[in-house]
């Protein structure tokens, strides 16, 4: 049984930061590529920022690209999304997808900016 869990949601401040986790546990031999979305309401589910198993490629919506870095602990089966610069607009449940063959989804994280 496989898991992935999210954690570092919370309220910030507009320019605050914020830092999030993934953590993936269960029988997985190897993570090929780990991504985080964010659906805000009434939004649809959007792609993040995306990261190759190597953690040599990066990729980013245009939204938010300069202010939010991913990067991933293969060893600890851990993503990160470390999210700078916050604007309201960022306000979304954040969500972990970890891809093994198949895909597998966290629970989600709620990110709220505001003053």
């Amino acid at each position: 049984q496989v898991q992935v869990v999210e954690s570092g949601g919370g309220s910030v401040q507009p320019g605050g930061s914020l830092r999030l986790s993934c953590v993936v546990s269960g029988n997985i031999f190897t993570i090929y590529g780990m991504m985080w979305y964010r659906q805000a309401p009434g939004k649809e589910r959007e792609l993040v920022a995306g990261i190759t198993s190597a953690g040599d490629s990066t990729s980013y919506a245009d939204s938010v690209k300069g202010r939010f870095t991913i990067s991933r602990d293969n060893a600890k089966k851990m993503l990160y999304l470390q999210m700078n610069s916050l604007k309201p607009e960022d306000t979304a449940v954040y969500y972990c997808r970890a891809l093994a063959g198949l895909s597998y989804w966290g629970q989600g994280t709620q990110v709220t900016v505001s003053s």
